[in-house]
């Protein structure tokens, strides 16, 4: 019988012990051997499957064999030097033993979020960065705005390596808000799971199409649901409440335009001289011609930005520009 080394890899983001049916023959069948004590160790010994710690050294495990099999517990970060260097022992001298990678768990689609996590508690915990233990919510939002609009640039220039980037950068905010989160006082705590959950709760709250078998006829129908249960939910007085005051001038104009134009109100424009009334025409009237004032409004700006460069780079050698 050929001799064989098993190396069982396991999520560390996964419950300790919740391992494949084939992973618990294997530990119950042959011993097990590991690098160092783990929270994946105390269960399999809490199961009855005896764990012996010894040296990460290929030698060492070699010894153990016999004519058997053996299970090396990788850590989890994984022991990959260890590996590395028993793969290169095993492929110079093959008939040592035969070796075998087995998975006793998977990471779970989004488990890098459970990192990110678990490294914002480290940097906001004390002994982490003094910069983030200092900040709050008011202080952050800048920063949360100002990594949104980083993201659209991304997406305007179609550049999907840096919107990815830019998506965590945004990440990174959220978590941050939700970690500071956990350090007000008790009655007004939440936490990153309190922001996951509401937002669960609220996908599956407002797709009935697709969670209560609500069925409906295109998307003009399923955007109509989503604002009559958001309306339910929300107990709204006013078809303006729930606007962000906060957003772009232009953009502001337009959803309150919307909303009242949604809401069967026609309120007239103001008919004033002055510039935020011509302004506010102005929105109107793209509207009316199916466009968007903010983004017809930053592609001019942006094309004079183009000219702007273009005259810095076709001016004179030693010609001072205007102040």
């Amino acid at each position: 019988m050929t001799a064989r080394i098993v190396l069982l890899v396991t999520s560390p983001r996964l419950p300790a012990g919740l391992l494949t049916a084939a992973a618990w023959d294997v530990v119950r069948a042959h011993p097990v051997f590991t690098a160092a004590e783990s929270a994946q160790v105390e269960a399999l010994r809490a199961s009855g499957v005896p764990v012996t710690v010894i040296d990460p050294d290929p030698e060492r495990l070699l010894s153990e064999i016999g004519s058997g099999a053996v299970v090396w517990l990788g850590g989890p970060a994984g022991d990959l030097d260890f590996t590395r260097r028993l793969g290169l022992r095993l492929a110079n001298e093959p008939s040592l033993a035969e070796l075998e990678l087995m998975y006793g768990s998977w990471d779970p689609p989004g488990a890098r979020l459970l990192d990110a996590v678990a490294v914002m508690d480290r940097l906001v915990s004390p002994g982490g960065d003094p910069w983030k233990r200092a900040q709050n919510h008011r202080t952050l939002a800048p920063y949360l705005l100002e990594e949104a609009y980083e993201a659209v640039d991304a997406i305007e220039s179609d550049d999907l390596d840096a919107l990815r980037e830019e998506l965590g950068d945004v990440l990174l905010q959220i978590v941050l808000h939700a970690r500071l989160a956990e350090e007000l006082p008790e009655d007004e705590r939440w936490n990153v799971d309190d922001v996951a959950g509401g937002l669960v709760d609220k996908m599956v709250r407002r797709n009935p199409h697709v969670f209560a078998g609500e069925t409906v006829e295109g998307l003009e129908e399923i955007t109509e649901n989503w604002e009559r249960i958001k309306k339910a939910e929300k107990s709204r007085d006013s078809a303006l409440d729930g606007i962000a005051l906060g957003q772009p001038a232009l953009a502001l104009a337009a959803k309150i335009l919307h909303r009242a134009e949604r809401a069967g109100l026609r309120v007239p424009l103001p008919e004033s001289a002055d510039l935020g009334a011509a302004l506010l025409r102005q929105v109107a009237a793209s509207r009316a011609a199916g466009e968007d004032a903010e983004a017809v409004l930053r592609q001019a700006a942006l094309r004079y930005a183009d000219d702007v460069r273009d005259a810095e780079r076709n001016r004179r050698p030693g010609t001072a520009g205007r102040p």
